[in-house]
């Protein structure tokens, strides 16, 4: 009976056991962070950018091709990683990525392995799918190569590819050599420097600059810029009629109409050393103006941000620290107005993502516009802004920038701030 009882035992002892260490399995595989609650992916990526709204075009040209693109940033990189698959199975990501090496367009994929958004204490790993080996530089479509943070340990990767229009490059070389830095010219291009300062002369201000091409009956975006460092501008048409347009958030536009063929002929434009400066000396936006926050974004359903518009938003935390007479109205708007699911933000107060604690509702597009609209408000309050310098105005759909089922419709999903007091 005894040995009945322990064979029992031993047998529920073993199962058991069996059970903790799959789940234990489970768990590391997915590697649960504790601080945000999100999941380590692995992540195939088919580009890189620097400037978030080439991100969205890249990940709207991808989606029209059928693919699940979405983008986030990597913040150990500081770039926007567009990605078409997110899987806890490395294995599953590495085949999918060699896979979409096949077609010239993503000849680059590869895969990231770790956590995309704000978070800047996560740590993640680039790997080429075909050699399995880690790659250290990341040269984005629309800027110059990043490199890891870590530098401790030299590159491995044994490719080296030159940068195609609106393609990723991930470029490495092997231990005995130092990274090359591979830029292929366009034929024409010309260097120019946009610098962006503020009208005191005091700081450079991050932001790009749009060339639009003027030969078109309605001025057409052939292409941006990083603003303060040296870039090879392409022709953009054969007159070399464009214009620069530089729109930083906060900063009332300008915009520089030039010949490309001869800048230096244009009033404000100099050459030096080889290369065109266009000045944009930027002033703060004023009593009556209206800013539209085209690099913050939502989750579906949700007045809740998504990582990547962190940096849009703390330029207007900085605009209302900076000047303490400021005061603002939020307005919020949505793609239609058709009621349905409304997602708000959770007791944990994560501005930025979606966490357990999240409520669900159900509401019309006003309620959605002004939960979107509130967030803001609400995140910044909690970076010490008084809520009597905000207003919220909730539209809903009925101020659409386009049709409903325009192509660019999610455009009509946006928010914009409009300037009480300064």
């Amino acid at each position: 009976m005894y040995e009945i009882c322990s064979e029992k035992i031993d047998g529920f002892m073993k199962k058991k056991l069996s059970l903790a260490l799959f789940i234990f399995t489970i768990a590391l595989n997915l590697k649960v962070s504790a601080t945000n609650g999100q999941l380590s992916s692995n992540y195939v990526v088919i580009g890189a950018f620097s400037i978030p709204k080439n991100a969205i075009d890249f990940a709207n040209s991808a989606k029209q091709k059928n693919m699940a693109a979405e983008f986030s940033i990597n913040p150990m990189r500081k770039l926007f990683y567009v990605y078409v698959l997110a899987t806890p199975n490395q294995e599953v990501a590495i085949e999918e990525a060699k896979r979409l090496r096949k077609a010239p367009a993503y000849s680059d994929a590869w895969v990231y392995t770790g956590i995309l958004g704000e978070d800047e204490t996560q740590k993640g790993a680039d790997t080429n799918p075909v050699t399995r080996e880690a790659i250290n530089i990341i040269k984005p479509s629309d800027g110059p190569a990043t490199t890891q943070s870590d530098t401790s340990a030299p590159p491995t990767a044994a490719s080296i590819s030159n940068p195609v229009a609106d393609q990723p490059v991930v470029s490495s070389v092997p231990e005995t050599t130092t990274p090359a830095q591979v830029e292929e010219i366009e034929p024409g291009s010309k260097k120019f420097l946009f610098k962006i300062y503020t009208s005191n002369g005091q700081k450079e201000i991050q932001g790009d600059v749009d060339v639009m091409d003027l030969d078109k009956t309605k001025p057409r975006k052939v292409a941006s810029y990083r603003g303060n460092e040296v870039v090879n501008v392409k022709p953009a048409n054969q007159s070399g009629n464009v214009s620069f347009v530089c729109e930083v958030f906060g900063y009332r536009k300008l915009q520089t109409t030039t010949n490309f063929n001869q800048p230096e002929a244009t009033e404000g434009i100099t050459v030096e050393e080889n290369k065109a400066v266009v000045p944009f000396e930027l002033v703060r936006l004023k009593k009556g103006d209206y800013a539209v926050m085209y690099n913050v974004y939502f989750y579906k359903d949700a007045g809740i941000m998504r990582p990547e518009s962190k940096y849009e938003v703390n330029s207007l935390l900085e605009m209302l620290k900076e000047n303490p007479k400021y005061k603002i109205r939020i307005h919020g708007h949505t793609n239609g107005n058709a009621a349905g699911k409304v997602i708000s933000m959770g007791d944990s107060k994560n501005f930025f993502g979606i966490t357990a604690d999240v409520k669900e509702g159900f509401g019309t597009a006003k309620k959605l516009s002004e939960e979107r609209a509130k967030v803001i408000q609400s995140y910044l309050v909690s970076q010490g802004i008084e809520i009597h310098r905000m207003q919220v105005k909730a539209w809903g759909g009925k101020r659409p920038v386009y049709e409903v089922d325009h192509t660019l419709a999610q455009a009509n999903v946006r928010v914009e701030i409009e300037i009480l007091e300064d």
